[in-house]
C-alpha cells in the first residue's frame, strides 16, 4: 500500500486510499464496524478537544463543550485535529505499508510528520508534544550517523530503510529515541493502529502495543498504559461485554496476553479500578499530559458514561488541560466498543477526511486477516468470556460496502516498498514476537470533499502563531 511521499505535500483528504475487497460474514462486518469505530472515535475526540485544548476544568464547567466547534489555541476549522490523530495515521501508514511492525519506519513517518507536515489536517506540524519532538530530534541525529556508516547520498535512502535493513548493516543502531524517565501521554494518544492491526493474536497485539510506545516514550508506565490499554482494545473489537472491559479483574482474567512482564504498579493501580468514581474531577480524575492521569481519565469517561459514546467522550473533555488527547484516548477504546455506527453521525459529517480515516480502519482490518493468514498466525475467533453478540452495541453489519483492490499508479512518488523483508528478528525491538512483511498496491481514490481547502487560511494563522512553531513549543512537559 502506498502512501503519497511527504514532499509532494498531498492533504490528507486528497489521498486516493480507496478500499479493499469485501468483508465477508457478519462476524467481520462487527469487527469492520469497531475498528473504523475506534479510528473515527479518536479523530472525533482529537477535533472535539482541540478547540478548548489547555482550557482548566473551571472554564469548562461554565463553557462546556457540546458540540464540533472552530476555533482553540491552533484557529482550526470544526472538525480538524490535531497530533493525536496525525501521529495515529502515521502509525497505521506504517503497518499498511510495511505489512508487518517496524518501528524505524514508523519513526521515519512520525519524523515527515514533524518536518513535512505528513498527514496534517493543515499541512504543517503543530502541537507537538516536548518528549515526541526531542525523541524526534534524536532519531534525526542517529540517521544523519547512520548515513555516514552505510554511505548514504541523502536522506531519501537512509528513510526507505526497515529495521532489518538497519539491523543487518548496523547492528548497534538504536531505534528507541526516548530519554529516561518519559511518562507523557503522547505514545497513548497515537496506539490504536496496533490493536487494530493485530487483535486477532491478543499475545501480539499487547507487546506490540508497549512496543509502539518505546521509540519515543520509553518510561515503563507508558509502554504498560499502551500495553494494558491495547489490551482493552481488542477485547472490545472481539466482542467482550462492557463489563468485562470494566471489571477489576480484566488484568488477571486475560494475564495470559500479557506473558511474564506485568505491568507498572500505578497501571496495576488503574487496572484494579482506581478510576470508578461517580464524582470524577472532584474525586481527582484529571485530563493531564501525565499518562497515568491521561489513561485514569479516559477510563473514568467510558465508565462513567456506559451505554453513550457521546456523553463519554464530553466528559473527558470538560475535565480540562490536555483536553483533546483525553478526548482522542478514550475514542479508542468507546469507538471500538460502541463501533463507528454509534458515533454521532453529525460530528462525523463534520470530521476532516472522515473518508480517509474510515478507508485506513477497512484496510488495517483487511491486511490484519492477511497477516494472520500469510504468517500461519492462529486466529481465535473469541474469547473464553466473550458474551452473546446481543448484548454488544455493535450487533449490526456495517453500513459501507468496499469495492476492489487497486494498483499504485497514482502515486508513483510515493512511500512505497517494493521489498519483501525476512522475518522479524525478535532480538530486534525487546523481544518482539516475529513478523514477516510483503507489498502491497493500490490506488482508487475516495477524497472527502468536506474541506475544499483545509489549510489555506489555518496555515498562514500558525506561521503567524509564535506559539505554532514545532521546534519551540510541545504540548506540555509530557507529551
Amino acid at each position: 500500500m502506498n502512501f503519497p511521499s511527504p514532499h509532494a505535500r498531498v492533504l490528507p483528504h486528497q489521498i486516493p486510499l480507496g478500499k479493499p475487497p469485501e468483508s465477508r460474514g457478519t462476524e467481520e462486518a462487527k469487527q469492520l464496524n469497531c475498528i473504523q469505530g475506534s479510528l473515527l472515535g479518536l479523530a472525533v475526540g482529537d477535533a472535539l478537544g482541540a478547540s478548548v485544548e489547555f482550557r482548566p476544568h473551571q472554564y469548562l464547567v461554565v463553557h462546556p463543550v457540546k458540540k464540533m466547534q472552530s476555533g482553540g489555541t491552533w484557529g482550526l476549522k470544526a472538525g480538524q485535529w490535531t497530533d493525536d490523530t496525525s501521529m495515529a495515521l502515521c502509525l497505521a501508514s506504517s503497518l499498511l505499508t510495511m505489512k508487518t511492525f517496524d518501528p524505524y519506519n514508523q519513526m521515519v513517518r512520525y519524523k515527515w510528520w514533524y518536518k513535512h507536515g505528513f498527514l496534517s489536517a493543515t499541512g504543517h506540524c503543530f502541537d507537538i508534544g516536548s518528549t515526541t519532538r526531542q525523541s524526534l530530534d534524536l532519531f534525526c541525529h542517529r540517521q544523519k550517523e547512520l548515513m555516514k556508516v552505510l554511505s548514504l547520498r541523502n536522506e531519501n535512502d537512509v528513510d526507505k530503510l526497515s529495521i532489518i535493513d538497519v539491523k543487518s548493516r548496523q547492528p548497534t543502531f538504536d531505534v528507541n529515541c526516548s530519554k529516561p524517565g518519559k511518562a507523557g501521554n503522547g505514545a497513548l494518544m497515537r496506539l490504536a493502529p496496533v490493536p487494530l492491526f493485530y487483535f486477532r493474536n491478543p499475545p501480539l497485539a499487547v507487546e506490540y502495543s508497549g512496543a509502539s510506545a518505546r521509540v519515543t516514550h520509553g518510561d515503563k508506565k507508558a509502554v504498560d498504559a499502551c500495553r494494558y490499554y491495547g489490551a482493552l482494545i481488542v477485547a472490545a473489537i472481539r466482542g467482550e461485554p462492557f463489563e468485562n472491559l470494566t471489571n477489576k479483574s480484566f488484568y488477571t482474567e486475560h494475564k495470559d496476553w500479557f506473558g511474564s512482564d506485568d505491568l507498572h504498579e500505578e497501571v496495576l493501580r488503574i487496572a484494579a479500578g482506581s478510576y470508578q468514581k461517580n464524582d470524577g474531577y472532584d474525586k481527582g480524575i484529571r485530563g493531564k499530559g501525565y499518562v497515568i492521569d491521561a489513561l485514569e481519565a479516559a477510563l473514568w469517561a467510558f465508565w462513567k458514561y456506559k451505554g453513550s459514546f457521546k456523553d463519554g467522550v464530553l466528559a473527558a473533555i470538560n475535565l480540562g488541560d490536555d483536553t483533546d488527547t483525553t478526548a482522542a484516548i478514550y475514542g479508542q477504546l468507546a469507538g471500538a466498543y460502541y463501533g463507528a455506527d454509534n458515533i454521532p453521525a453529525d460530528w462525523v459529517d463534520k470530521l476532516y477526511a472522515k473518508e480517509l480515516i474510515r478507508d485506513i480502519g477497512s484496510w488495517l482490518h483487511y491486511e490484519g486477516d492477511s497477516f494472520m493468514l500469510e504468517n500461519n498466525q492462529p486466529k481465535e475467533s473469541s474469547h473464553q468470556q466473550v458474551h452473546s453478540t446481543d448484548k454488544h452495541p455493535n450487533n449490526h453489519n456495517a453500513s459501507e460496502s468496499m469495492s476492489t483492490v487497486m494498483t499504485s499508479s497514482q502515486f508513483p512518488n510515493s512511500d512505497s516498498h517494493n521489498t519483501t523483508y525476512p522475518a522479524y528478528d525478535p532480538s530486534i525491538q525487546q523481544q518482539a514476537p516475529k513478523q514477516s512483511n510483503t507489498p502491497l498496491n493500490i490506488s482508487k481514490h475516495s477524497n472527502d470533499p468536506s474541506l475544499s481547502n483545509p489549510s489555506s487560511t489555518n496555515s498562514q494563522n500558525l506561521h503567524n502563531n509564535p506559539k505554532s512553531n514545532s521546534d519551540q513549543i510541545g504540548k506540555s512537559e509530557w507529551g
